[in-house]
């Protein structure tokens, strides 16, 4: 059998085009062939606010950087001043890398972005990445989904375009329709967030968990429930960026926290009481 040299058969970045990549939640090591051999093609990267350093790092001594960050209640570039710089680079014959946390078209704007560079005619390549709500949360030791959990996810984002909780949200049908919700974006308004949740029929024991600054050496976890979370929130200093995920999904990770297993952390084997039942019948 013959082996391929798959890496040298990764695409060649060609002058005057656009990659919209994804850079995966934070850990280097989750970036995909593509994004690598993006970032290291690239004559200038257009980065956002949660793109690791060290993945920066990989770019060549050569590359210029534009930082297009958008932090909640921080000054930050418009949309279409970012979309527009892309065309612009473009046209003056560079590789641009626009890189992003996570993946580019989940909950990154970057449908927007090569709308935009369709409009203006720039050749584009979409590299996805590892999504946060996905791959944070595995870091964590929470699977998005398990057969005796659910058998559907609801992802969503906690403000709109304005900055406010989205309307455009049937609060009440994702609380009585998604046994797990995953949410992006959500901290700044989490007691609202909470609130509507609960007003739809949500347990205010249900179990919810923070994961902040996801799969990164700063990752911290707080597990708690609906009805305390505000108060829980204030004493653990959780701060955004955050993953928020609602459901007995959460209950897995005293099982499934393979980060901490590999710190002493002792796994407990039966998290959901499946024994008991199988025992009880």
């Amino acid at each position: 059998m013959t082996k391929r040299d798959f890496m040298s058969e990764l695409p060649e970045f060609q002058s005057g085009h656009v990659w919209l990549v994804g850079a995966g939640p934070g850990d280097p090591g989750l970036l995909t062939l593509h994004a690598a051999n993006a970032i290291k093609q690239a004559d200038v990267i257009v980065y956002d606010a949660l793109v690791n350093d060290d993945i920066l790092g990989l770019a060549s001594d050569a590359v210029e950087l534009h930082y297009a960050g958008k932090r909640g209640g921080k000054p930050s570039p418009k949309q279409r001043d970012i979309s527009l710089k892309l065309v612009e680079l473009a046209r003056a014959g560079k590789r641009v890398c626009r890189l992003k946390g996570g993946d580019p078209f989940v909950f990154g704007r970057g449908g927007e972005e090569a709308l935009t560079l369709v409009e203006h005619q720039i050749p584009f390549r979409i590299v996805p990445g590892i999504t946060a709500g996905i791959g944070g949360l595995a870091y964590a030791g929470i699977p998005a989904t398990h057969r005796d959990v659910n058998h559907s996810v609801t992802f969503l984002t906690g403000h709109d375009a304005s900055g406010v909780v989205p309307d455009a949200v049937d609060w009440d049908s994702v609380a009585k329709g998604s046994p797990v919700i995953i949410m992006y974006m959500a901290m700044k308004h989490w007691s609202n967030i909470r609130d509507r949740l609960m007003a739809g029929g949500r347990s205010q024991h249900e179990p919810v968990a923070f994961v902040c600054n996801a799969t990164t050496d700063k990752q911290k976890v707080l597990e708690t429930t609906l009805g305390a979370s505000i108060e829980d929130l204030e004493e653990a200093g959780i701060k955004p960026p955050a993953i928020v995920v609602v459901g007995n999904a959460v209950k897995l990770r005293s099982a499934l926290d393979w980060l901490g297993a590999l710190d002493g952390k002792v796994l407990e084997p039966d998290p959901l009481g499946r024994s008991n039942l199988q025992d009880a019948g």
